[in-house]
């Protein structure tokens, strides 16, 4: 009896289809057992191009999004995937209806490139980070398509404005500062400049916390991002890897090689399961993939305890599994904070090193010479340094590669980048905990540091100081894995991320390792930003403008930002100039709208903006500055007391200003919290004197993160960037704000330097002691105690006397200063940093942001900033990081 089938629809061999990616063999054999009806219908509708095909990623956009195509799309979207219709589609549907849409468009470009990359075959990067700020999705994939001005279109068409939509995508909660922003920035530049390279993280699904003021004090409260789900993550449920915690070691003999061999019995195992983030260039069809993992149990629940009645324990073993990716970065000042925080980082490298070795197997077998050649991986901080110990287990335990060939492997491979000066801030884990969570990886540490130290005494000999030194093992009251020391030795290239950070790391915490491994080891690459979300996204009039004034309709300056340098040639154009400040005032308001919705607070849009959001911390001096608005508080008072006028006071002594903050403090740090609540108590008292008006006005506006930033950057007359000279590593928040025309007032320190370089030094106002006297000064505070100018002794009897609340709050915050040697030499800098602010607003103008004179000195400025920040694109990083590290060239050359 007939089935009904032709010859050539024939049942065939099992097909086995495996995940993205085939080599052109594997091409011909999935072809030869295709039928030829499917492959006809596929070839009719399927709008990815042909995989044997060769793609050029330098083609404009396959994805570009077409108008009615997206109108269909985004209809479709509401009555199927979200089973809603015209009628109840709100601006939430409306968002994730149109995300998907995109998202849609997006993935055809993001298949033909995994597919291109895998033909290739050319060496691919990936970019290990424990966290990936990336902030609100849509605009970013609207502007890197070139789609944003058509989607702006079929919104309005479909009933909807655009802004009101992408206001409703919460920001993704995968990181929680500057070290997750810098790795988003990095990953939109990987494809922007046609590199090959994927990022590797954790799918948390909750941020680090919401922040809320209460009663002027930060309250954390859980930020469940994924509330709505997220229309951009591709899970990859078929992409399990399991990965082993606790158990035993035992020794197995290897009849076979006359050998030991080390076997590693697991006691726990967890499921690390993929969720994919297309990641867009800009002006290219390279499309790069974020991997983020997800913790998943190996069984769902103990079945036998569930009929027995014991539901919690039934589930125990999923609740464990599943907290790995809950929350970004638990409290780790307890034991079981630091066991689930490591757990965290050996989970992450584990799932990412076997998905990397699986992928290069694929291709390659098991000819090992060629991993370092097809494979670069870079280390984010110290975080996922155990990817090191891992890749050398995979080689010997699970590869049979003797030790000395795999080491070489290994350090070929990795490449680290270090982000501190302070040696506290270096991570370091119990030997202990590593013992007991990873009984086989601290066996292989021990012998990568046996024979490490075996190295260096026989460079060194009689030198046991040294060892002592640069031993990863260190000894103390709680003996500690330094896994600084472990990336630095199983790495071939260590980065600072600023020319001073990078030498200052190698007269300091590694000054030792420079002497084992010489200088060479260690270079520097100053970081930078992407200019695609903070200038293009972040503030488009301005984006727009610069792009007419260099006659750059497709905005390719974005890909090169050194044509910025053009601008100059505008200094003396008034029209110019003014319509540059106009552009800054209409940022204003849009912060101005922002913080009345926030805070409640009323800001005038024509006073200075002065601006400090970041981490906070004392060693940023967040204290400083609020120590800095009180002095200037009590002065207003006293020329008042003596019958100035407000407006007198604007023309004689000082200019409007509204005082900005924001930023979160750690749940555990008390000082950076108690720094937050100093603030909101001044801006009580500050905000409602009837005295003052609009002369000065503080704010803090609260839960900081990517999306407010976008609004706060473009906005800031002038920004704070004042770290205690030698502890900032570099900071990127200078590179934003001095991109979008905003002036920096600063430390000699981080980026500022570099900053000051390219700029010049009129364009920016430094001052403070210097990194090389900062220990000289520390020592004097503490042989001869610390001595407080009369300004600051001012501004601590207003605390002390209880002006902005009790006292006793502020307590500690004062006595840090003032009896317990200052560490981070406010007393030293404060003056310095108030005769700064004077000099600066004398440029400013008479109180006004519209005067010739603001024009004249201010605006200038502004403009000859932009005009020479091309260095600091995230684009340049890239480019530093393939020539000099990873050895990687563009999939396109």
């Amino acid at each position: 009896m007939s089935d009904g089938l032709s010859n050539t629809d024939a049942p065939r061999a099992k097909l086995k289809r495996t995940n993205t990616g085939f080599t052109p063999n594997q091409i011909m054999t999935y072809d030869a057992q295709i039928p030829e009806s499917a492959k006809a219908i596929w070839s009719k509708y399927s709008k990815l191009k042909e995989l044997g095909s060769k793609t050029d990623a330098a083609d404009s956009h396959s994805s570009a999004v077409n108008k009615e195509e997206f109108e269909a799309n985004f209809v479709n979207h509401v009555e199927f995937s979200l089973a809603r219709n015209m009628y109840n589609c709100d601006e939430l549907a409306a968002y994730q209806a149109a995300s998907q849409s995109i998202r849609d468009a997006l993935l055809l470009d993001w298949s033909n490139t995994q597919q291109s990359q895998t033909i290739h075959d050319g060496k691919r990067v990936y970019y290990l980070s424990l966290e990936f700020l990336m902030g609100r999705a849509m605009d970013n994939a609207l502007i890197n398509l070139k789609s944003r001005d058509v989607v702006d279109g079929a919104m309005k068409n479909l009933g909807f404005r655009l802004e009101d939509v992408l206001d409703q995508e919460p920001d993704a909660g995968l990181g929680n500062g500057g070290l997750g922003r810098l790795a988003a920035c990095f990953v939109d530049s990987l494809s922007s400049k046609n590199y090959s390279g994927w990022g590797y993280g954790l799918n948390y699904q909750y941020g680090i916390f919401k922040q809320k003021i209460i009663n002027g004090y930060q309250v954390e409260t859980p930020d469940y991002w994924l509330k709505y789900s997220n229309p951009w993550e591709i899970d990859r449920h078929e992409i399990q890897i399991p990965v082993d915690f606790y158990g035993s070691v035992e020794e197995q003999f290897d009849y076979k090689t006359g050998e030991v061999k080390k076997i590693w019995n697991r006691g726990e195992r967890v499921l690390a399961v993929a969720s994919d983030f297309p990641i867009p260039g800009f002006n290219t069809n390279n499309t790069n993939n974020l991997r983020l993992w997800n913790a998943k149990p190996t069984n769902e629940f103990d079945f036998n305890k569930f009929n027995s009645g014991d539901y919690q324990s039934s589930v125990a073993a999923q609740q464990r599994a599943e907290s790995i990716t809950a929350v970004l970065y638990p409290n780790d000042n307890f034991y079981n904070g630091k066991e689930l925080r490591l757990k965290q980082q050996y989970f992450w490298v584990a799932a990412s090193l076997h998905d990397i070795v699986r992928r290069f197997k694929k291709n390659h077998k098991n000819d090992w010479s060629k991993f370092p050649d097809k494979v670069a991986i870079q280390l984010n901080d110290t975080h996922p340094t155990l990817a090191v110990v891992e890749l050398q287990r995979i080689l010997i335990d699970l590869e049979g590669l003797k030790w000395d060939e795999a080491w070489d492997i290994v350090t070929a491979t990795f490449a680290y980048t270090n982000h501190t000066v302070m040696a506290e801030a270096l991570e370091k884990w119990p030997v202990q905990l590593v013992g007991t969570l990873l009984p086989r990886h601290l066996e292989i540490i021990y012998q990568i540091n046996f024979l490490f130290l075996e190295s260096v005494s026989h460079k060194f000999p009689y030198d046991d100081e040294l060892l002592s030194k640069v031993s990863i093992i260190e000894e103390g009251d709680v003996k500690s894995v330094r896994m600084a020391y472990l990336a630095i030795v199983g790495s071939h290239k260590v980065n600072g991320v600023a020319e001073l950070h990078s030498e200052l790391i190698k007269t300091t915490i590694f000054k030792d390792f420079v002497r084992v491994f010489g200088p060479d080891k260690f270079t520097n690459v100053t970081n930078g930003i992407t200019p695609r979300r903070w200038l293009k996204q972040a503030n488009p009039e301005l984006a727009s403008l610069i792009a007419e004034a260099l006659d750059d309709p497709d905005y390719e300056y974005l890909t090169n930002l050194g044509k910025l340098k053009q601008l100059e040639k505008f200094i003396d154009d008034k029209k110019f100039l003014q319509r540059w400040n106009n552009i800054k005032l209409n940022n204003k308001k849009k912060l101005a709208a922002l913080i009345k919705s926030e805070t409640g607070i009323e800001v005038d849009p024509h006073v200075m903006f002065d601006i400090q959001v970041k981490r906070i911390h004392e060693y940023k001096r967040q204290q400083m500055n609020i120590f800095a608005v009180i002095y200037r508080y009590l002065r207003i008072k006293q020329l008042l007391a003596e019958g100035l006028t407000v407006e007198e006071i604007k023309q004689k002594h000082y200019v409007a200003k509204a005082s900005i903050f924001g930023g979160k403090a750690a749940p555990g740090y008390y000082m950076a919290k108690t720094i937050i609540h100093l603030i909101n108590e001044v801006a009580e008292v500050i905000n409602n004197d009837p005295e003052i008006g609009n002369l000065l006005k503080v704010v803090f506006v609260p839960d900081y993160n990517v999306s407010k930033a976008e609004i706060i950057c473009p906005a800031s007359d002038l920004s704070n960037h004042i770290s205690t000279a030698g502890t900032e590593a570099s900071g990127t928040s200078n590179m934003k704000f001095a991109l979008n025309g905003g002036l920096i007032i600063g430390t000699v320190d981080g980026a500022n330097v570099e900053i000051t370089r390219e700029i010049g030094e009129d364009n920016i106002f430094l001052f403070g002691n210097l990194a090389e006297s900062v220990e000289d000064i520390r020592h004097k505070h503490f042989s001869e105690g610390v001595t407080v100018p009369e300004s600051l002794k001012r501004v601590f009897n207003a605390i002390e006397s209880g002006t902005f609340g009790d006292s006793g709050q502020y307590h500690s915050l004062v006595e840090s200063i003032t009896n317990h040697g200052d560490y981070y030499l406010v007393t030293d800098d404060f003056d310095l940093f108030l005769k700064c602010h004077e000099r600066l607003e004398k440029l400013y103008g008479n109180g006004t942001s519209e005067s010739d004179s603001h024009l004249e000195n201010w605006v200038k400025k502004s403009l000859l900033s932009v005009a020479n920040m091309g260095f600091f694109s995230s684009d340049r990083c890239i480019d530093d990081y393939a020539e000099n590290i990873w050895n990687v060239e563009p999939t396109n050359q």
